[in-house]
């Protein structure tokens, strides 16, 4: 007996539940009364709110297309590499006494960078000194010797045979005095070697060999290496289908270069294009380029990867609106023009060129025409909206594309956030 009630009162439930509860969302309401009464009017209520919501306009971000002259831009990737690399080494045997630099100090082609003891070679260069006066002082008395054994030969006072010797001796004496100056030059140019000179204008690194230690000559260990910062040259590569656009730049003057930080943002420094190389690289299909840069803030290091712009093209007064303002729908490319009456429409376009910052257009938009960028969740042709600041944006998935529009697969983001507004890339 105790069972049946129970069975009797989860069938009563059931159907309490049936009969009262909402049905699911988008399902039709039913009741036991047809079309009047209380289950009428629920399916009422719920169709107006559902009605009302379509109604309400929907908040995007627009901004005006504009008429710009448009760089075009190449992008490659390469690293820095110092024009000039020293590493300075002992050039004379002897015992460090002075290391006259810092590690990392920046230097003059000329400054005293370290003393080796001088103390023999300043012997070996006092000794050929003093015997080239030796000679010359035996010279000047085999002169006096030949100029009076000749003046007794001319009135026979004296045989010829003398004279002809004494002037044998003064050529050997004059031979020997040309012999130890070019001995004081060469012990003079080892002396001199003993103060240890930057060869080139750079920045020391770190110091090999310290203060009290002895040196050879040609060793494998350098005293220190020096590396010319400023300027720095640029190694990087393009595709090889970019050499006809890079030589047409060349050919018409400077192309200009910009070093792009890694994580985007402004031109660590601007640069010129050197050189094409004379060869495409057959493994890769790449050419390889160079340029320099002042780096006059140092912002640029050798070995230090960088991503390098070309700018090889500019587009003059052409119609641009933002990269993120193209959709890519079933039919082609097209934007949302925001109208007068504060509804939008699809408008095919055609693109000449883009990236994630910036399209050309080539048809289907004129200056002035105020296209869509943010918004773009629940846009369809004929929606009313209401314009919002750029900052007003409300969620990430506003910034999807429409449902009628497909992912927009074609455009790619090759600069990082928050990098300077910058030109399509030619292709």
């Amino acid at each position: 007996m105790k069972r049946v009630i129970i069975l009797l009162l989860v069938v009563a439930a059931g159907v309490a539940a049936w009969r009262f509860w909402p049905p699911p969302f988008g399902l039709p309401f039913f009741s036991a009364t047809s079309d009047s009464g209380e289950g009428s009017q629920r399916q009422s209520h719920r169709g107006g709110r559902r009605g009302g919501f379509s109604d309400q306009p929907t908040p995007v971000v627009a901004t005006d297309a504009k008429r710009q002259d448009v760089p075009v831009f190449l992008d490659g990737v390469g690293t820095f590499q110092a024009p000039n690399t020293v590493t300075v080494r002992a050039q004379v045997d002897g015992t460090l006494v002075e290391v006259a630099f810092r590690e990392g100090q920046d230097v003059k082609a000329g400054d005293v960078l370290a003393r080796i003891d001088p103390s023999t070679y300043q012997a070996q260069y006092d000794q050929a000194v003093a015997q080239k006066a030796q000679f010359e002082a035996q010279l000047a008395n085999a002169q006096r010797d030949y100029e009076r054994y000749s003046r007794l030969a001319k009135n026979d006072y004296g045989s010829q045979q003398q004279a002809e010797t004494a002037k044998s001796s003064v050529a050997q004496l004059e031979a020997q005095v040309r012999y130890y100056a070019a001995m004081i030059d060469q012990q003079k140019a080892t002396l001199d070697r003993t103060v240890v000179r930057a060869p080139i204008d750079g920045r020391t690194g770190v110091r090999g060999v310290d203060q009290g230690n002895y040196v050879t000559a040609g060793e494998t260990t350098g005293i220190v290496t020096i590396t010319q910062l400023k300027p720095i040259a640029a190694i990087f590569t393009l595709p090889q289908q970019n050499i006809t656009a890079v030589t047409k730049a060349m050919a018409r003057g400077p192309v200009p270069l910009e070093a792009l930080p890694a994580d985007g943002g402004d031109p660590l420094d601007h640069g010129t294009l050197d050189v094409i190389d004379n060869q495409v690289d057959q493994t890769t299909g790449t050419v390889k380029l160079k340029g320099t840069f002042p780096n006059a803030t140092l912002a640029l290091w050798p070995g230090q990867f960088t991503n390098i712009r070309v700018a090889v093209d500019t587009l003059d007064d052409v119609v641009t609106v933002p990269g993120p303002a193209v959709q890519q729908g079933p039919d082609g490319p097209f934007v949302y023009l925001v109208k007068p009456d504060s509804t939008v429409t699809q408008r095919p376009v055609t693109v000449e060129r883009q990236d994630a910052e910036l399209a050309v257009i080539a048809s289907g938009v004129e200056a002035g025409d105020k296209v869509v960028t943010t918004g773009f969740t629940r846009l369809r042709d004929g929606a009313k909206v209401v314009l919002g600041a750029p900052g007003d944006a409300a969620s990430p998935e506003d910034d999807a594309p429409s449902a009628n529009a497909a992912p927009d697969a074609g455009r790619g983001d090759r600069r990082a956030q928050g990098a300077a507004p910058a030109a399509p890339a030619a292709p």
